[in-house]
């Protein structure tokens, strides 16, 4: 293919730390909000069953915009695009850290997703277009330190500003940033070849698509609280979803001007990485949720503490990720992929033997092992999937490539908090069903029990029992942790077959000019 006309020119530098800042706010900005939902709760004095609000308000506004990024990027380009978005999520921030009750955070919360939605894949579509096809194994690594390490570094930063602060500073913190980072990319972004979009607003897909991707967001989001099919504002929304996305699909294939184009999916090797990037989100995100919660509940660790774990895994990949840029283009990227995906297995499967004696190292070495199969699989993939897509299609392609990480991560979530739900009942029932007269072990441990409450109770024998009872309790919410953990690792093992329909990007194939 022909060179095209320059998209990106201006500071190589500056560019790049104005899209990893922002990227990296955007990223941090979900993890971080998870940490301060009790201090949330605890300041507006709101229900436990309403507070998940503040999540997803911003998750339900993000997936509507995430595919829309592409058309909306011709429609007023990269440079006025990226601005105007970091401004409205770096306004939205400042609004959050004001609010003075649970409305109006969630109504700024969702000014802040529109905002947060376009961030992410306009960073990456950036990077892409302001460096050569040669470089984009390292641009695919400096965009990866955002997207990847935020996740990580989001509880840390969450539970420090918690305990010494207060939860309006996790979303104040974005204010100096943001002004930096639109500052930044208005001043040294210059697209010499852009021509504004003229084509007729796909108003039909965008109803569909908002109306789609909104509802399954919340079904996704609120499905485990309100029992799930049991509910009728959940079965109705599921419905709506369904229909609304199938008549998306439909539509946006038939008509002249989609709003998201989704031919792009008739790249094999598009398709096949946008497949384990989905599997990506699932595996990332739930078991973050996963790790978090079992921290909390099992070992009751702070959410400080938490976040010192996450750092450990944090340090390490931010290490790794520039290796793995500068070394990368060495290999074929889907050794380097299919490495990843073995690595990351690995990894969630250490996280299958977790007890509720387990030390800090214990706890963080799962997630340096993760940290480093992140780094050996996203570079790879990003550059994989994006790079042989033609630089008109890129911005859309780009949009849909981070889309299914989302899904695939509010997905992974909902299938984890069901696990909770529902694994926590099995396990103790099976647990208890060992236990009987006859079961020496806990015959011992009953007399044991019996004999160290001693004299301060007056039924030693009814408190030993439900110390007992404790034990169980806490041993059969470990083993739902456990087996949750392993179905994890067992579906994000399956990309490994999605790794053999891809192939090697033609370093020949120029898709758009060096820069």
């Amino acid at each position: 293919m022909a060179a095209e006309a320059e998209k990106i020119t201006g500071s190589k530098l500056w560019i790049t730390l104005a899209v990893m800042g922002a990227a990296l706010m955007a990223v941090i900005d979900i993890s971080i909000v998870n940490v301060a939902l009790t201090d949330i709760r605890a300041s507006f004095g709101t229900p436990l069953d309403q507070i998940a609000w503040v999540s997803t308000g911003y998750m339900m506004a993000n997936v509507v915009i995430i595919p829309m990024t592409g058309w909306l990027q011709k429609r007023f380009g990269y440079k006025r695009y990226f601005t105007a978005s970091v401004l409205i999520f770096t306004a939205a921030s400042a609004l959050c850290g004001l609010a003075w009750n649970l409305p109006s955070l969630v109504a700024f919360r969702i000014l802040q997703g529109m905002g947060g939605g376009a961030i992410i894949p306009t960073a990456q579509s950036i990077l892409f277009a302001r460096y050569p096809r040669k470089e984009h194994t390292m641009a695919g690594a400096l965009f990866g330190l955002g997207a990847v390490t935020g996740p990580l570094l989001g509880p840390t930063l969450g539970g420090y500003l918690i305990e010494y602060v207060s939860w309006h500073w996790i979303f104040l913190i974005n204010v100096p940033v943001g002004l930096l980072v639109a500052t930044l990319v208005w001043k040294h972004v210059d697209e010499p070849g852009w021509v504004k979009t003229e084509s007729p607003i796909d108003v039909t897909g965008i109803a569909l698509l908002a109306a789609g991707m909104g509802s399954l967001q919340y079904v996704l989001e609120e499905g485990n609280r309100n029992d799930w099919f049991h509910s009728v504002e959940i079965t109705v929304l599921a419905a709506v979803a369904v229909i609304s996305l199938v008549t998306f699909v439909t539509h946006e294939l038939e008509t002249e001007h989609p709003i998201v184009d989704l031919r792009v999916f008739a790249n094999r090797a598009y398709t096949a990485a946008t497949g384990v990037n989905f599997l990506l989100g699932m595996a990332l995100f739930g078991a973050s949720y996963l790790f978090s919660l079992y921290c909390g509940t099992v070992m009751r660790y702070t959410a400080l503490d938490i976040g010192k774990v996450f750092l450990v895994a944090g340090v390490a990949q931010i290490i790794m990720m520039p290796l793995v840029g500068r070394f990368a283009p060495r290999f074929d990227g889907r050794f380097l992929l299919a490495i990843g995906v073995i690595v990351t297995t690995v990894s969630l499967f250490m996280t299958t033997s977790f007890t509720a004696e387990a030390g800090f190292w214990n706890l963080a070495a799962p997630r340096v092992v993760q940290g480093i199969g992140m780094s050996l699989l996203f570079i790879p993939l990003s550059v994989l999937a994006l790079s042989d897509v033609p630089a008109e299609r890129r911005g859309n392609a780009t949009g849909l490539f981070n889309l299914t990480r989302e899904l695939g991560g509010s997905i992974g979530t909902a299938w984890m908090g069901m696990q909770i739900a529902n694994g926590t009942k099995i396990q103790g029932a099976a647990l208890a069903e060992k236990i009987d007269v006859y079961h020496q072990p806990a015959v011992e441990q009953l007399g044991a029990l019996q004999q160290s409450v001693g004299q301060r109770t007056t039924d030693p024998l009814h408190a030993a029992y439900q110390l007992l009872q404790m034990r169980l309790d806490l041993q059969g919410l470990v083993r739902m942790f456990n087996h949750a953990f392993a179905l994890t690792a067992g579906v994000f093992a399956a990309a490994i077959v999605l790794v053999f329909l891809l192939k090697r990007p033609d370093p020949n194939v120029v898709v758009e000019g060096a820069h």
